[in-house]
């Protein structure tokens, strides 16, 4: 079985390199990769791009056709943190396409794993609203496509901003777990500890929002006394994870402190629940530093070694929070 990477140069031509989301950070992901011992073993594949009618199970008309007409007109904003290029309305759909369509090969068995290295990334974008730097939601277009053959998803989520847009999707839902930790208080807002979910969905949104200066350490306690229990109950078909790299120490939109090689481990005790993973490229926009935190992830996934020289200090514990969120999901699942 191989790992497979969906990626294709066609997502260069979403731009602004004025902006912090740019066509830069795929190319330095790519070097990384091209970097590894086992590059060769890497089963890479162009996305295809997303049927406009697949658009509709997550996002309502109005914004599929607020994003069309923006982006046919050339380079604007969608929101005030935004862009839209002329061809931003396709290369968002071949963004989500590739999601869905390597995500599909793993829930298949065609794949062991895969990654998508994807841009504009797409958590922060809802049913009516998209921003963040977001255009579609790739990661809930996917899930929802898996959801809809009866299999369970859980989707991880360890950007330094809460995926505010992937929760409200699936807010009501059981059939999606949303896990997340991000950094708290940052933008959007959201992501606080009594945001549960609604109606079929209370208990299937666990949020965990942490202080500046949490670190490895205080994700790995989140791992293994809330995030990790709950998902072994919940028993996922596959595991989809929002990999936003700005949670790393050095990322100047950051404040959480992750090493590069943790991020490999959270793919690695993600595993344990369930080896069918799907990571798709969120956030992160510290140059020198994406590339590394994603061969990190890789190296898990594909079961070879790569270890990278980063070492981070942490200043908080998160006892607190932990005791908080089992007070609040305690009647949901046994912690």
């Amino acid at each position: 079985m191989t790992t497979q990477i969906v990626y294709s140069e066609e997502f260069n031509k979403h731009n602004n390199m004025n902006h912090p989301e740019n066509a830069e950070r795929l190319n330095v992901m790519v070097e990384e990769i091209k970097k590894l011992s086992f590059y060769k073993d890497l089963e890479f594949v162009k996305p295809k791009i997303l049927p406009e009618e697949m658009l509709y199970s997550v996002h309502s008309e109005d914004l599929i056709t607020q994003i069309k007409d923006i982006s046919s007109k050339g380079n604007s904003w969608l929101t005030l943190d935004t862009y839209i290029c002329k061809p931003s309305y396709e290369i968002a759909r071949l963004a989500a396409g590739g999601v869905v369509q390597v995500s599909k090969n793993v829930i298949e068995g065609k794949v062991e794993n895969a990654y998508a290295l994807v841009r504009p990334p797409g958590h922060h974008a809802n049913q009516y609203i998209a921003t963040g730097f977001c255009i579609f939601n790739n990661i809930a277009i996917a899930a929802k496509e898996i959801t809809k053959k009866g299999k369970k998803v859980l989707i991880f989520d360890l950007d330094v901003h809460h995926g505010n847009g992937t929760q409200d999707i699936f807010y009501d839902k059981n059939d999606v777990l949303y896990q997340s930790f991000h950094l708290s208080p940052h933008y959007p807002g959201t992501g606080n500890i009594n945001e549960i979910g609604t109606e079929q969905g209370s208990g299937f949104t666990i949020n965990a929002p942490l202080s500046h200066g949490n670190g490895d350490n205080a994700v790995k306690k989140l791992m293994e006394e809330i995030f990790l229990p709950i998902a072994n109950q919940f028993k996922p078909d596959i595991i989809l994870v929002s990999s936003g790299f700005d949670s790393h120490h050095l990322d100047s939109l950051g404040g959480l402190k992750l090493t590069a090689n943790f991020y490999g481990e959270i793919i690695a005790k993600l595993q344990e629940v369930q080896p069918k993973i799907m990571c798709t490229l969120e956030g992160g926009y510290n140059l020198r530093w994406i590339g590394k935190c994603l061969v990190s992830q890789i190296g898990k996934m594909t079961h070879n070694e790569v270890n990278i020289d980063d070492s981070s200090d942490e200043s908080e514990d998160v006892d607190l929070i932990i005791k908080e969120i089992k007070d609040e999901m305690s009647s949901y699942w046994k912690l």
